[in-house]
């Protein structure tokens, strides 16, 4: 593995303390340095922003309105940012900061751009530290979760392998907070419902992730290609222990067999669709299997109010979502092309004489099958 992604939740950044936990990032440091002396590029996601602000602002709880998170952000950036040059540089790794939005990856342009601001500091020799950029991001741009942030950046950078690092050791078959008999999952091969079936509710006070965020981030880093596993953060060098050819610590998630293309997984996951078409059994066997374009003689219904150029869904009669694409025709004209032969759009549509509509509702290259 030459390219890792290491996330470190806020639970785990400060130990059930008040702010960041400077004992805890030596060590931390510690670890991604070892891993840098034997070759491997390291991308640090942290939390703890909002945290580390209350510390600096001095305040006697957790903020509620969003410009008060806002606000504790802006200094919590600053004060984590410091800790973390300061304690790196005793190492020897320079440390860069970078701070995305869900725009910063749903457009393609900014994608890209973002890739190759990670490239450039890889290529210096820095380590990238990211976070969301809470100080600026509303709920319209917010990914929501650094599990989710970390597994989109392990895709956008072709990232071999994804470590999150938790107050929890891993994936177990139900609560072991409710349960003494909980097991932990030691390996799960593949991501079906009856593993996402065994994910709880957010599970600390301070953290918005929880296992549910982090088997979403799980579908995005295995379906990129990635290995993830989910370990205790504070474990004594667990960062070498999950990469080792031995069973590591936590649960380890396989990847899968296929890794798509870039521009595949830009598709699949740099953002969330805005409606959904189903198709008939016809058409999903025609995608999945032949690698055809969506046509609308295989729809038989439409949900949302999408437009041209937006990412959609597309599902079979059961509700299950297998594949997204961008889509050729808006919500309404999706819905009155529905079951249709693709000879009757410019009658259906009430085009001019003579134009040549889109044969198609989502064209083979601007679309990936994914579940969910």
């Amino acid at each position: 593995m030459k390219r890792i992604v290491v996330k470190v939740g806020t639970s785990t950044l400060t130990g059930g303390g008040d702010g960041p936990d400077r004992v805890f990032i030596n060590s931390l440091a510690a670890q991604v340095a070892a891993q840098r002396l034997l070759g491997r590029q390291v991308v640090l996601v942290t939390s703890g922003a909002i945290r580390a602000g209350m510390g600096g602002l001095r305040l006697p709880e957790k903020p509620r309105t969003i410009p008060q998170k806002q606000a504790a952000a802006a200094v919590g950036q600053g004060v984590l940012m410091g800790l973390y040059s300061d304690i790196f540089a005793n190492y020897a790794v320079p440390v860069g900061q970078v701070l995305l939005t869900r725009d910063d990856l749903r457009e393609r342009a900014r994608y890209i751009n973002a890739r190759n601001t990670f490239e450039a500091l890889l290529a210096y020799g820095a380590l990238p530290i990211v976070n969301e950029n809470d100080t600026v991001a509303t709920d319209e741009i917010r990914v929501g979760d650094n599990d989710t942030l970390a597994a989109l950046v392990t895709s956008l950078l072709d990232a071999d392998a994804l470590l999150l690092l938790s107050d929890v050791a891993g994936l177990y078959d139900k609560n072991p907070n409710l349960y003494a008999d909980a097991r932990l999952i030691e390996r799960v091969e593949t991501l079906d419902a009856s593993v996402l079936a065994m994910a709880g509710p957010a599970g600390t006070a301070t953290g918005t992730g929880g296992m549910r965020t982090k088997l979403s981030a799980a579908r995005i880093a295995v379906g990129s290609g990635a290995a993830m596993w989910i370990a205790d953060g504070r474990r004594p060098n667990v960062i070498a222990e999950c990469l080792s050819p031995s069973p590591g610590p936590g649960t380890y998630f396989a990847p899968a067999a296929v890794r798509p293309a870039a521009r595949k997984r830009w598709i699949a996951w740099a953002d969330e669709p805005r409606g959904t078409v189903v198709v008939n059994a016809c058409a999903r066997r025609a995608l999945e299997e032949e690698g055809r374009s969506l046509l609308p003689v295989g729809i038989v219904g439409v949900d949302g109010d999408f437009r041209p150029g937006d990412l959609i869904a597309v599902a079979d009669e059961s509700g299950t979502a297998f594949a997204r694409g961008f889509a050729r025709y808006a919500a309404r004209d999706v819905a009155r092309l529905a079951g249709r032969p693709t000879k009757e759009i410019p009658q259906l549509l009430a085009l001019p004489s003579g134009s040549t509509p889109h044969p198609e509702v989502i064209h083979r290259d601007q679309m990936v099958l994914c579940e969910g």
